[in-house]
């Protein structure tokens, strides 16, 4: 199938790659979708890229409800006020009117810090290092697959601790060691980690850690958040233990998520206009093999060889590689290999009468499209070392995007300018006012995607105002 240009029309191509590669579809209530075999496949590769770097640092996997008593949400007005809007509620089941209305979680942290009032008593309970994975429903005005959707599939890990210290070092330890190390050693996608500005920050936080990806249409993509809440949730729900010395205390919060927009993120970064390109360490299958033959006796031959490369191919590298042979009859070779191609399969290998008689296949990369013969004896490491070096052009020509339409403009002018075309991160001096961010939203459509990890006050005036700077920002249009 032909997909429209990234050029030309990114959000048609984006829509294409998704239905073509066979990804997701939209369902019935709006906002909502369903994942199909082979979007979850690389949704659960995420799953274990996260989730095994979450139980490395210690974290314990557990489940809450999906439902969360209204009242609950009512007990901390800034977090409530903040997802006010995407809020949906139950208020009829069972044929009656419930007592008390239902809001469905549109994140966890009500019904988990209710529950860490009775789990909390002593310095000894602390800490509290607990994740789930589970689906989360906020209102969507704009639905667009895996970015944004009504109904979305994520983890949220929630932290209870004794002091300030060990909260702060926990949230940027998630950012760091867990997401940003997934997402570039596995994803292949390079982030910038940094701070929210105030009116980014996520709603009842003293802090909101992030990282932020670049598109190949040059916007930004919230890849994850980390959360350090101080103590006001443990003081919403009454969170308080007997410290050390016998006294009273609340303790301190974080929260942290990533959710399935990964994916779409994945698209996004790595897609051609040919469709997916996807790095081996995620790839659901990381060679597909397609044998090509014209009679019965070809068929037999070359099924046979494709047996004993599978044979091969499943025992090469540290890990094993994964393998699919299409042997599919009822379409010809150049439907599969368009069909791979959209997929994202790092490699392809064509198994034919002729590369058995010259002792070879041939071996089509993905990500650059070249194709060689490669000898059948020793074609599993053969294939395991093409596939390394697949997942570091990957990631190399993702960094070299991000620099490449990474910008220092001097000016309110050129950072208007370079924000539009051919935007990127726009780096510059910032007062710290939030008038100024609503006159570059306004002007732009950009917004602060993230400050320092530490404030550090440049020495130059803002580029909105003039004022003196407290911060360096970067600026980006954003999904």
């Amino acid at each position: 199938m032909a997909l429209p240009k990234q050029s030309e029309d990114f959000p048609a191509w984006y829509q294409e790659v998704v239905r073509g590669a066979d990804l997701a579809e939209n369902s019935l209530a709006r906002g909502t979708m369903v994942i199909k075999p082979y979007g979850f496949a690389i949704w659960e590769g995420i799953q274990r890229a996260i989730d095994d770097r979450i139980k490395a640092t210690g974290h314990q996997n557990l489940y809450f409800p999906l439902f969360i008593p209204a009242s609950l949400l009512e007990k901390e007005a800034e977090h409530v006020e903040g997802f006010a809007p995407e809020v949906a509620v139950v208020t009829h089941a069972g044929g009656e009117k419930l007592e008390e209305p239902l809001v469905i979680r549109p994140t966890s942290e009500t019904i988990i810090w209710d529950a860490y009032a009775r789990w909390v008593q002593s310095w000894r309970d602390l800490p509290l290092l607990y994740n789930q994975w589970c689906n989360v429903v906020r209102w969507e005005m704009r639905p667009r697959l895996f970015l944004r959707t009504t109904e979305f599939l994520w983890q949220e890990g929630h932290t209870a601790h004794e002091t300030e210290g060990e909260a702060l070092a926990e949230a940027r330890r998630i950012l760091f060691e867990v997401y940003r190390d997934a997402v570039e050693r596995v994803l292949a996608i390079p982030v910038r980690v940094g701070r929210k500005s105030p009116s980014q920050r996520f709603p009842g936080a003293v802090e909101t850690y992030c990282m932020e990806a670049l598109m190949r249409d040059r916007k930004a993509l919230q890849a994850g958040t980390s959360h350090y809440l101080g103590q006001n949730f443990a003081k919403a729900y009454g969170v308080r233990y007997l410290d050390r010395a016998g006294h009273l205390q609340y303790a301190y919060a974080t929260s942290w998520g990533v959710s399935a927009r990964l994916v779409g993120g994945l698209i996004m970064a790595h897609g051609d206009d040919r469709g997916l390109r996807l790095p081996p360490a995620l790839a659901p299958y990381q060679a597909v093999i397609v044998p090509i033959y014209q009679s019965e006796d070809q068929r037999s031959r070359v099924t046979e060889a494709c047996a004993k490369l599978v044979a091969d191919l499943t025992h090469a590298g540290p890990d094993g590689l994964r393998v699919k042979v299409d042997d599919r009859q009822e379409h010809r070779p150049g439907y599969k290999f368009n069909e791979w191609e959209i997929r994202g399969v790092p490699i392809r290998i064509e198994v034919g009468p002729r590369d058995l008689d010259a002792e070879q296949v041939t071996v089509v990369r993905r990500d650059s499209g070249t194709r060689e013969g490669r000898p059948i004896s020793g074609l599993g490491e053969t294939v395991a070392r093409l596939l390394s070096g697949i997942q570091e052009t990957l990631l190399a020509q993702a960094e070299t995007f991000l620099e490449e339409h990474t910008f220092h403009p001097t000016s309110y002018a050129e950072m208007r300018a370079v924000l539009t075309d051919p935007g990127g991160f726009a780096i510059t001096a910032w007062c710290g006012r939030q008038e100024c961010e609503d006159r570059v939203k306004a002007d732009t459509k950009a917004t602060i995607r993230y400050l320092p990890m530490e404030p550090a006050p440049p020495n130059a005036p803002c580029i909105v105002c003039g004022m003196p700077a407290v911060d360096e920002a970067a600026w980006a249009q954003a999904y």
